[in-house]
């Protein structure tokens, strides 16, 4: 009997966890280590940030439904991977012994790195996280009782830019549906070089169509932005030219901020001799496997994948629900040719990047197929679809993750709303 740990219970790891039982039986032994004690998510933080929805809503104590698969849970943080002894060191001082590790942590956010960011002693809000998106909302209760001038978008080095576009339409339709839009300046500031680049190059019409959905609401742009400083009310820039240096210095008064930051690996993943590259992303081979640890793998925001493109302001590659689904899906049928003796993994993630973004009331979806160009499919798109696909999707998800069943969720469902079948014909 093996055993199986999986680190980290999200939009990757919970999956990962269903797929693997369904996939190995009952005869190997499953656990599930996750530092929080619930499953969040994500996708939705921007309409918590706005009072949309609640923590309710979108998550549930994980626990109960991995018990109903046979799945160990232990929601403690990890300390320390000892990757030599194959074991974890919790914060509990408690250790876990495995034969095959996953790593699905997602990433740590680096607030840091831009002086007076973040939500935790800073000036900007996050969604990141359930907890920073309901102390956004905080905020953005006192925008409305004393509205002003509005800042959202994404640091240097952000990798995930899909919310930050969210949560400025979302923020402008909801201002709108109080009758106090008209008093609230709102500037979107990003280290992309341009509107919709999105850390992969563009997609299709993605620059065009994006930045027509801006000036319809009348959201103004900073891009090639360096943010250098927060200061509690004022955020200072530096904009670059396509050679790198400074074109202009803003500071920009604002009553609410919505940034996004960097990413990093997770400490206890970086801190792991020889595997990760310098930010603390875990170098995996194309069958997400360690070449360092063969028995350890990884997926999702946790790994690491190039840049693009060489930008300016650094700019990262984002991973999107239906690349994490795949890498996940590879790393199981590896490790179950392993077990059953069919020999060396041979299953390989397929890295192509998915998107539904809500805009409010209307959103955007795009397809590049690979997420590196050149593609096979390049597409972009928006619509009252896709906000009412969004909708949709957030439900279903939840609902199949609390049924635990390991059906591929982006493939059937996004891929047919937006008609991929149609397109590659």
């Amino acid at each position: 009997m093996a055993h199986i740990v999986i680190l980290g219970a999200g939009i990757g790891g919970l999956p990962a966890a269903y797929e693997t039982r369904q996939e190995l039986g009952d005869e190997h032994k499953i656990t599930v280590v996750s530092a929080e004690p619930y499953f969040q998510f994500v996708p939705s933080n921007p309409w918590v940030a706005v009072g949309w929805r609640n923590r309710d809503d979108i998550t549930f104590p994980i626990e109960p439904y991995l018990k109903r698969k046979n799945i160990d849970f232990i929601a403690q943080a990890v300390e320390r991977i000892d990757a030599k002894g194959n074991r974890l060191e919790l914060a509990d001082g408690e250790t876990v012994e495995y034969d095959y590790l996953i790593i699905t942590t997602g990433a740590k956010l680096m607030f840091d790195e831009v002086e007076g960011s973040g939500p935790h002693g800073g000036h900007t809000q996050s969604v990141c996280t359930i907890d920073h998106a309901e102390q956004a909302y905080d905020d953005f209760k006192k925008l409305v009782e004393n509205p002003g001038p509005v800042i959202v978008g994404a640091m240097p080095g952000a990798s995930c830019y899909g919310p930050a576009y969210e949560y400025v339409f979302i923020l402008d339709s909801a201002l709108r549906k109080k009758k106090i839009r008209h008093k609230v300046p709102i500037t979107y500031v990003t280290a992309e070089p341009y509107i919709g680049h999105l850390g992969l190059g563009g997609v299709g019409d993605s620059k065009g169509m994006l930045e027509s959905e801006m000036r319809a609401h009348d959201i103004k742009w900073i891009t090639n932005a360096k943010t250098t400083r927060v200061d509690e009310g004022v955020m200072h820039v530096e904009e670059l030219d396509d050679n790198g240096e400074v074109k202009q210095k803003h500071e920009l008064p604002f009553h609410h901020s919505m940034m996004l930051p960097a990413f990093k690996g997770v400490d206890c993943v970086a801190e792991v001799e020889d595997l990760c590259n310098p930010r603390g992303f875990v170098k995996v081979d194309d069958y997400q496997r360690s070449p360092t640890y063969p028995n350890i793998f990884a997926a999702g925001v946790a790994i690491a994948i190039p840049p693009i493109d060489k930008t300016p302001v650094p700019t990262g590659a984002p991973k999107t629900g239906y690349m994490i689904e795949s890498m996940v899906t590879a790393i199981v049928h590896n490790i179950h040719a392993e077990l059953s003796g069919e020999g060396e993994p041979n299953s390989k993630g397929t890295w192509q990047a998915i998107c539904l973004a809500d805009f409010g009331d209307r959103g955007a979806a795009f397809i590049a197929l690979p997420q590196i160009p050149p593609r096979n499919v390049n597409w972009f798109a928006a619509g009252k679809w896709v906000h009412l696909a969004k909708i949709a999707f957030e439900k279903y998800f939840i609902r199949k993750m609390k049924k635990g069943t390991s059906e591929p969720l982006y493939e059937k469902y996004i891929m047919r709303a937006i008609g991929l079948n149609r397109l590659e014909k």
